[in-house]
């Protein structure tokens, strides 16, 4: 079963570079659950991978929108040792999809951030990284972290320059070396020649890679949802009267809104801290987690424990978050507080994504967490209806940017690292462009 996850994820994300087509058909492509059920044996099976003529896009101008703001966003950050640049964007695009850079050539950060998955992975509640490795944690989207002031789940990391070089060398992820093995892996393709001359003037470094992945990633950027529509540009009817519920008991009786901040001109919906909800106590102390159901074939199910379904490769260690960052005991089992932006797009939930839906997500805090010494003061039960959890998932749902569709066709149209390796690097080239 394991095994035959991983293969599948390989085969899906391999599958995302077919080539382009025109760009009327990026209403064409659907997000999350569905595909063609000809030849199924039982109509109802479902996939979150889309057939192959789906999977074909058009190039967006990720310049243009990497600089715009959008309704219910803030200005989008323009760091100033990593001015925005077209030519740095397209190369980091290219660096994100590309295998070649893997230790074994076969994992790429879009392994595990599926851009029709709304840039994390749906089908797994960990990925599988290198050799079918099982990762510690679930894997977070990329749409919008350009405007996340830490990284990761712990947050320890405060720039996408730094962060990118985590899964470059995790032995579980991309499993390089070194970060020199990277850089000489860079130089062995041609393909990469002029577009580091192009964008830097001069050959990949350990600054310019971690520069132009950041560049790629700040460009994700996506807002305009109906909730902004409604809230911020004043559309009275871009909302259902259950939407509308939804986000009054947000702000009101379900206390939602403390983490998930809603501010006047704009929304993150995270207020960037860490909070202890019980999620991580109950995945690192409690054990006797129940087993769940999983699909292997059309038809065909069966119960496995959790801790097998979650472990692939190497037994999956403990994790007691932001206390292995900092050491201080006040600080186990805290996480930071995503973003709920495009929220309906990225199941499972949570760090350990035990949650493989809204509905479950809601149930959990509508019980007050999972009590433990360290439980956030913030975390109570809720004490909802089923009519008012209703009323949160419809709100929730509601905060998908209107431009996904073109980001994920964008990616799929991204070039694929397919150029053959020079025999060894040629360390003597000139850093500057042959005349």
């Amino acid at each position: 079963m394991r095994v035959i996850a991983g293969l599948w994820l390989l085969l899906t994300v391999y599958a995302a570079h077919c080539g382009d087509i025109p760009h009327k058909r990026i209403n064409d492509i659907r997000l999350a659950s569905g595909d063609d059920k000809s030849g199924y044996e039982s109509q109802g099976y479902q996939t979150d991978s889309l057939s192959l003529e789906y999977r074909r896009g058009s190039s967006a101008d990720l310049y243009t929108l990497a600089k715009t703001q959008q309704l219910g966003l803030p200005t989008p950050p323009q760091p100033t040792q990593n001015p925005v640049d077209a030519q740095k964007i397209a190369l980091g695009r290219k660096l994100f999809f590309d295998r070649r850079l893997s230790r074994n050539q076969t994992m790429s950060c879009a392994m595990c951030h599926i851009p029709e998955q709304g840039f994390t992975n749906n089908e797994l509640l960990r990925p599988v990284g290198f050799q079918g490795r099982g990762l510690k944690r679930n894997a977070p989207t990329i749409l919008n972290v350009a405007y996340s002031e830490t990284l990761f789940a712990d947050a320890r990391e405060n720039t996408l320059e730094q962060q990118v070089w985590s899964p470059f060398l995790a032995a579980n992820e991309m499993n390089n070396p070194s970060v020199g093995s990277v850089i000489e892996s860079i130089k062995r393709y041609e393909d990469y020649d002029m577009l580091f001359e192009n964008a830097f003037g001069k050959g990949p470094d350990m600054l310019n890679v971690g520069q132009a992945l950041a560049q790629y990633e700040r460009s994700l950027i996506a807002a305009n949802s109906k909730f902004d529509r409604w809230h911020y540009g004043e559309q009275e009817n871009a909302l259902s009267g259950l939407e509308k519920q939804g986000y009054q008991l947000f702000v009101g009786k379900a206390g939602c809104a403390a983490c998930h901040r809603i501010n006047k001109n704009y929304a993150l919906f995270t207020d960037e801290l860490l909070h202890n909800t019980g999620v991580g106590f109950r995945d690192s102390m409690l054990k006797d987690t129940p087993a769940v159901s999983v699909q292997l074939a059309p038809g065909v199910s069966v119960e496995v424990d959790r801790s097998v379904l979650t472990t692939v490769g190497d037994e999956k260690p403990n994790d007691v978050g932001r206390y292995e960052v900092t050491l201080d005991p006040n600080d186990r089992w805290k996480y930071k507080t995503p973003s709920l932006r495009n929220v309906d797009l990225t199941a499972p939930y949570m760090h350990t994504g035990e949650f493989l839906s809204l509905e479950q997500v809601i149930e959990f805090y509508n019980q007050g967490g999972h009590e433990n010494e360290l439980l956030s003061p913030l975390i109570r039960a809720l004490n909802l209806s089923q009519q008012e959890k209703s009323a949160l998932v419809a709100f929730l749902k509601s905060l998908t940017g209107s431009n996904v569709k073109g980001l994920v066709a964008d990616a799929f149209a991204a070039p694929i690292g397919d150029a053959p390796a020079r025999d060894r690097p040629d360390k003597n080239r000139s850093s500057k462009k042959q005349k």
